[in-house]
C-alpha cells in the first residue's frame, strides 16, 4: 500500500516536467504505426498474386488488425494502472518493429498474418497511452493544442499513405512497404528510451480474468461480425453467430463492470454527461468519415477510372489540409471553447456529404479534390475539441478509462460504418442493374454511392443535433485539485 501511495504522488512533480521531448516520442511512435497501417491497402493487388489467393482472404490483413485493437484496447485501461508510460509505450513499439520485421520476411501469406496481429498489438497498446499522457501533462487550458498535434499526426498518416504506398509499389516490391518503416520505429524505440519518463499513477487493481473475456468476445465479436459483414452477405452465419455472440458478450461485460470493485472499463466516467454526450457524437461521427474513406476510393477508380496511386493523390490534399488544421483547431479550442468548432465543423461536413450524394460519372477530380478539403477541414474542427471536451470533465483517475473506452468505440464505430455503407452501396447497385439491365458498372456503382452517401448525409444530420448540446466544461473538482498540487 505504501508503494502505491508513494506513486500516486507523482502528479505533484509534474510541474517542472519537459513536455516536449515527451510529446515528440510519442507523436514519432503514433506516425510510425498510423502510416503503416495506411500503407498496406494499396498493394492487396500484388499480394493476392503473389500469394494465390483470394479477395476475401487478402481482406484478413485489414480485419485482424480492426480485431485485435478492437479487443486489446478496453484492456489498456488495466494495464496502464499496472505499468509505468515508459514501459507501456516501450513494450507497444517493440512489439510493433518485431510485427514490421515478421511482415517483411514474410515467406507466406500465413506468416504476414501473424506479422500484421503482432504490430495491431503495439498499435493497440500505443494509441490510449498516448491519449492518456497528455491529459495527465498538460492542464485543461492547454490541452486543446496537445491534442491537436496529436491529431496532425493521427490524419498526416492516412493521408500521405496510399500516394506514398502507390510510388513504393510501382517501383518497389510490397516487402519494401515495411522494410522503410523499420528503420523510423528503431528510430522512435530510441528515441522515447532517452526522453520518455512515466507520468501516471500506478495503482494496481486486481486482474479480473472474466471481465477480459468477455471484453474480448464483446467487442471483438462486434468488430469482427460487422467487418465481416462489409465483405459479403448479413445472412452469412458467421456474421449472424458473431454479432450474437458478440452483443451477449458485451451485455454481461457491462453488467460484470457494474458489479466488481475494480472494473477493467470503468463505465462510471458515463456519468459525466459531457463525456457521454461526446461519445455519441463521436460513434456517429465515425461511421460518416469510415463511409467517405471507404467510398470515395471505389468511385475514383472504378467510375473515373483512376489509377490506385492517382487516386491517392486525389484524396491526399484533404488529409494534408485536415493535418494542418488539427492544431490550428486545438489552438482555438484552448481560447473560444467547443462550440466555435464543433457545430461549424459538423455543418461543413454536412454541405460536403451533401453535393457528394449527387456525384455522377461526369463528376471531375478536382470538384471531389474541394469537396473532400471542406469535409477534412469540418472532421478537424470536430474530432479533437469533442474528445478533449468530453474527457476534460473526467477525474484523473478515469483518465486511462476514459481513453479506452473513445478508442474502443472508435473502432466499434469503424466496423459498423464499413459494414453499412458497403451494405447500402451494394443494395443501391443491385437495384440500379434490376431497373436498368443495360446499365455500366459504372453508372451502377455510381447509383449505389448515391445511396450510401444520403444515408450518411442523415447520419450527419443526427451528428449535428448531437453537436449542439457541447459546451465547454468545469474541470471536476477532484481533478482540478490534483492538477493544482
Amino acid at each position: 500500500m505504501n508503494a502505491a501511495g508513494t506513486e500516486k504522488q507523482a502528479p505533484v512533480d509534474l510541474s517542472g516536467i519537459k513536455r516536449g521531448p515527451i510529446v515528440a516520442a510519442l507523436i514519432i511512435g503514433a506516425f510510425v504505426a498510423i502510416l503503416n497501417e495506411t500503407l498496406l491497402n494499396i498493394a492487396f493487388p500484388d499480394l493476392m498474386k503473389e500469394f494465390g489467393i483470394g479477395p476475401s482472404t487478402i481482406q484478413w490483413l485489414s480485419t485482424v488488425y480492426m480485431l485485435v485493437i478492437g479487443i486489446l484496447v478496453p484492456v489498456t485501461a488495466l494495464l496502464q494502472q499496472w505499468f509505468t508510460t515508459r514501459q507501456m509505450f516501450l513494450s507497444a513499439m517493440i512489439l510493433f518493429l518485431a510485427g514490421t520485421v515478421i511482415c517483411a520476411a514474410a515467406p507466406s501469406f500465413e506468416l504476414l498474418l501473424v506479422g500484421r496481429i503482432v504490430q495491431a498489438l503495439g498499435t493497440g497498446l500505443m494509441l490510449p497511452v498516448m491519449m492518456n499522457t497528455i491529459l495527465v501533462i498538460y492542464p485543461p487550458e492547454n490541452r486543446g493544442a496537445a491534442m491537436g498535434m496529436i491529431g496532425l499526426v493521427i490524419m498526416f498518416g492516412p493521408a500521405i499513405g496510399p500516394t506514398l504506398s502507390g510510388f513504393i509499389i510501382d517501383h518497389l516490391s510490397w516487402r519494401w512497404l515495411f522494410i522503410l518503416v523499420i528503420p523510423l520505429a528503431i528510430f522512435s524505440i530510441l528515441f522515447a528510451s532517452m526522453f520518455l519518463r512515466n507520468v501516471t499513477d500506478l495503482t494496481k487493481p486486481k486482474v479480473d480474468i472474466l471481465s477480459i473475456v468477455l471484453s474480448s468476445i464483446g467487442f471483438g465479436g462486434i468488430v469482427y461480425g460487422f467487418s465481416k459483414a462489409g465483405e459479403g452477405s448479413w445472412s452469412d452465419p458467421a456474421v449472424v453467430w458473431t454479432l450474437v455472440a458478440g452483443g451477449i458478450g458485451l451485455i454481461l461485460f457491462i453488467i460484470r463492470q457494474l458489479i466488481v470493485r475494480e472494473p477493467i472499463l470503468d463505465l462510471r466516467a458515463f456519468k459525466y454527461p459531457m463525456f457521454s454526450i461526446v461519445t455519441v457524437l463521436l460513434l456517429v461521427l465515425m461511421m460518416t468519415l469510415f463511409s467517405t474513406m471507404i467510398l470515395l476510393p471505389l468511385f475514383l477508380q472504378t467510375a473515373l477510372l483512376m489509377t490506385a496511386f492517382k487516386a491517392g493523390l486525389t484524396l491526399m490534399p484533404g488529409g494534408v489540409v485536415n493535418g494542418i488544421m488539427a492544431p490550428i483547431s486545438g489552438k482555438l479550442f484552448d481560447k473560444f471553447g467547443p462550440r466555435v468548432l464543433i457545430i461549424p465543423g459538423l455543418v461543413l461536413v454536412l454541405i460536403s456529404i451533401f453535393f457528394f450524394k449527387d456525384i455522377s460519372v461526369e463528376t471531375t477530380a478536382g470538384y471531389v479534390v474541394t469537396l473532400h478539403i471542406v469535409l477534412m477541414i469540418g472532421i478537424s474542427m470536430v474530432m479533437m475539441p469533442a474528445q478533449t471536451t468530453g474527457l476534460n470533465q473526467l477525474p484523473r483517475h478515469l483518465y486511462p478509462h476514459g481513453t479506452a473506452i473513445l478508442n474502443t468505440l472508435q473502432q466499434v464505430a469503424g466496423a459498423i460504418g464499413t459494414a453499412l455503407f458497403i451494405s447500402i452501396m451494394s443494395s443501391g447497385t443491385k437495384n440500379y442493374f434490376a431497373s436498368n439491365p443495360q446499365a455500366t458498372e459504372a453508372e451502377g456503382l455510381v447509383a449505389g454511392l448515391q445511396d450510401a452517401f444520403l444515408i450518411a448525409f442523415l447520419v450527419g444530420i443526427i451528428a449535428l443535433v448531437i453537436g449542439l448540446f457541447i459546451k465547454r466544461v468545469n474541470v471536476s473538482p477532484e481533478q482540478e485539485k490534483k492538477e493544482v498540487a
